[in-house]
């Protein structure tokens, strides 16, 4: 498949997703379960039947795209020995995200999958691409939730009551989507057909300008969490109670904001309090009650959890509790997979292969954690930023980075995995 061909199909595939959840800001609105998610599977679901690919869902509602011309099923492929290589990301967003966080994974997959087969490629074991829900979190606060129940490292209880803003759990959001909340859960079936993933995505930073490489090979994620920080006050008016007499919630939660950029910058680390709840939420009212969401990584483990303590306990003279919503430890990709990666991709003159640790989560990271040998390929970001309308991928390294997958798969099915 030639450059031109590899580009023209990038440009369909974005041109359709590209006012999906759009908004004012430049950015996207893709929340888990809503009218967009649902725009944005129907999309999934189109490309696999276009290309005549056998579409599942899982318990959790992450969809499966499976290429498989072999003997039998994909099930029985797998029960054979020939488990299936995987890639793909996902499509939701942070709030007012960028176009290319997840989706670029997804794209890509088509697009690397469509030049194999143009190249002939009759591969031994099953292929899909995946599209895991909601990996951002945005809208019940827990990243990584769909690949999160689908392993049961979120146990589905809880995940059915999480959440969101306006009181809506999770429950209920699956089932005004048409699903059932009682499916939600580990799916042993689903697990059992995947040998391997590969999750290509837009590089979260800027190393890959400085190196002046495309692609990258991902070597870890770092250890990442988020905590609820809760602060009790006294709601009472904002002009006629005296200052020494005021119970302000709010200045316990300002003195978490400038306590963890000052703690994260002693401990090596990098630390956000990214979204706060006010109540009652009045200009002219003392606030009674403010909740702070503390996103807390670092290449160090201990540091990491060293700075959440002091934190933890700088705030307990405001009389705030503290929750920890999620934690996930340092996670290492698969050390075989990614040489075998890197081999593969240092076969080709025009590519230097660079290793990258990286301090975003990912649902690569949740399989690798479940046992699933997982790597990743970066993709340049020339602008550095991400979760931001501004992230951005020049059309070049869109297609070295199909290019770079297509060939990673072309070796990967060349041998049940």
């Amino acid at each position: 498949m030639s450059d031109a061909e590899h580009l023209r199909t990038f440009d369909r595939l974005w041109a359709d997703l590209d006012r999906v959840g759009r908004v004012g800001s430049g950015g996207y609105r893709r929340f888990v379960w809503t009218r967009e998610d649902a725009q944005l599977r129907e999309w999934f679901a189109g490309e696999a039947v276009a290309r005549g690919l056998d579409l599942v869902e899982d318990r959790v509602g992450n969809q499966w795209a499976w290429w498989w011309d072999g003997p039998g099923s994909v099930d029985e492929a797998a029960r054979s020995g020939r488990r299936g290589v995987v890639i793909g990301s996902h499509l939701d967003s942070v709030p007012d995200g960028g176009a290319f966080d997840g989706p670029l994974g997804v794209v890509s997959s088509f697009a690397a999958l469509d030049a194999l087969r143009a190249q002939g490629v009759l591969p031994a074991v099953p292929v899909a691409v995946a599209h895991f829900v909601d990996e951002e979190g945005a809208r019940f606060g827990i990243a990584c939730a769909g690949s999160r129940v689908l392993t049961g490292a979120l146990d589905a209880d809880r995940a059915r009551a999480l959440t969101d803003v306006d009181g809506l759990t999770y429950a209920e959001a699956l089932a005004a989507a048409g699903r059932d909340p009682a499916q939600l859960g580990r799916d042993e079936e689903a697990l059992s057909r995947v040998g391997c993933f590969v999750e290509l995505h837009v590089e979260q930073g800027r190393a890959l300008v400085d190196l002046g490489a495309p692609v990258a090979v991902g070597s870890d994620i770092w250890p990442h969490g988020r905590w609820r920080f809760d602060f009790p006050g006294e709601a009472n008016h904002a002009g006629t109670t005296l200052l020494e007499d005021r119970q302000d919630a709010m200045l316990g939660y300002a003195d978490l904001v400038l306590g963890a950029r000052e703690a994260a910058g002693r401990r090596g680390c990098v630390a956000t309090v990214g979204k706060v709840a006010v109540t009652p939420g009045g200009v002219n009212a003392i606030p009674s009650h403010v909740t702070g969401w503390l996103d807390a990584r670092g290449a160090d483990e201990a540091q990491v959890e060293a700075l959440v303590a002091d934190l933890t306990e700088g705030s307990a003279a405001a009389g705030a509790t503290v929750t920890r919503e999620s934690w996930t430890p340092t996670t290492r990709f698969d050390a075989d997979l990614a040489d075998r990666l890197r081999g593969v991709l240092g076969t080709r003159a025009e590519l230097s292969v660079p290793v990258l640790g990286t301090g975003a989560g990912h649902d690569a990271g949740i399989l690798a954690g479940a046992g699933v040998p997982t790597a990743m390929l970066f993709v340049r970001n020339p602008t550095g930023v991400s979760h931001s309308p501004a992230e951005h991928a020049e059309p070049d390294d869109c297609h070295a980075g199909v290019d770079a997958l297509a060939a990673c798969v072309a070796d990967l099915v060349g041998e049940p995995s």
